[in-house]
């Protein structure tokens, strides 16, 4: 008798430990912080970015698994990537409509996130790199819509607008708007970059103040010449917000755009240079080492 009433308790206080509750964080199957109660209720909603054309060497990664990409592939899973090669690029439109990403070449991009909010809202954050995208997006209608790029130095965010990024090597970012606005942020610290004007971030340093958009191409050469044994020898300067590939190599530039690089001295002693602007304004120079 006393053990029948002594399991009807334990089932009695059971029952009232569920319905407060209690029971469920202590077997580590729920936790209702108000962090969690904070954030915005999200919805299943099948989201993603596709390939609308693609120039050239174009990849398409998800987990282990990489094939080449074509128009109709989709990136729709956080952690998918798409990469150009050299002389290469791809176009993407953004599921909602809302504008396209035109993707240079030697560039990685990652999806990091493509939230559906149950406000209607949409979230996308995407990852570069390396090399450059311009994004061209309409202004969003849902306040609770936003979409952010995110890149070594720092992240750029944009509710709409005509923009682009570029990163170097070494994570140096170049935020350049021709339309709209965007806020550049890092190491705490934000800077509007409206239409008109680009920034750089340096990775561990805040933006840099914004200046009067360039968005040149002009390769200043300082030093061409060739060396023994058979190298050539190349000093220059460009935009400080700007891309530079030598004979199809990545480099970077210092704060004021300047570079300096040795490599081996081609049989025609022809070296061919790429300066690429945020916007994605494109020179190439055939540099003819003397």
């Amino acid at each position: 008798m006393m053990k029948h009433q002594a399991r009807h308790q334990n089932k009695h206080w059971l029952n009232k430990l569920w319905t407060l509750g209690l029971l469920l964080p202590a077997l580590g199957l729920y936790s209702l912080t108000h962090e969690t109660m904070a954030q915005p209720l999200q919805v299943r909603v099948n989201r993603w970015l596709e390939v609308r054309q693609a120039v050239g060497n174009v990849t398409y990664r998800r987990a282990q698994a990489t094939q080449r990409a074509g128009v109709g592939t989709r990136l729709q899973a956080v952690g998918d990537v798409l990469e150009t090669g050299n002389q290469s690029s791809a176009t993407l439109a953004v599921d909602t409509g809302i504008g396209s990403i035109d993707v240079s070449e030697r560039t990685r991009l990652q999806v990091q996130q493509l939230t559906a909010l149950a406000s209607g809202g949409r979230i996308t954050r995407l990852q570069v790199t390396t090399g450059q995208a311009r994004l061209r997006l309409r202004p969003f209608t849902n306040p609770n819509s936003r979409l952010e790029v995110l890149t070594p130095a720092g992240l750029s965010g944009v509710r709409g607008t005509v923009f682009g990024v570029s990163v170097q090597p070494s994570g140096k970012t170049g935020v350049a708007t021709l339309e709209g606005s965007v806020v550049a942020a890092a190491q705490g610290q934000s800077v509007p970059v409206t239409a008109g004007f680009q920034s750089s971030i340096v990775p561990g340093e805040p933006p840099s103040p914004p200046v009067p958009l360039r968005n040149d191409t002009r390769l200043a050469l300082q030093l061409l010449t060739a060396e023994a044994p058979q190298t050539a020898h190349i000093i220059g300067q460009v935009d400080p917000v700007n891309l530079l590939t030598v004979a199809d190599v990545p480099q970077d530039v210092d704060q004021n755009g300047r570079f300096e690089v040795r490599l081996p001295l081609p049989a025609d002693r022809r070296v061919r240079a790429v300066v690429t602007t945020p916007l994605g304004k494109q020179q190439v120079y055939e540099l003819a080492v003397p």
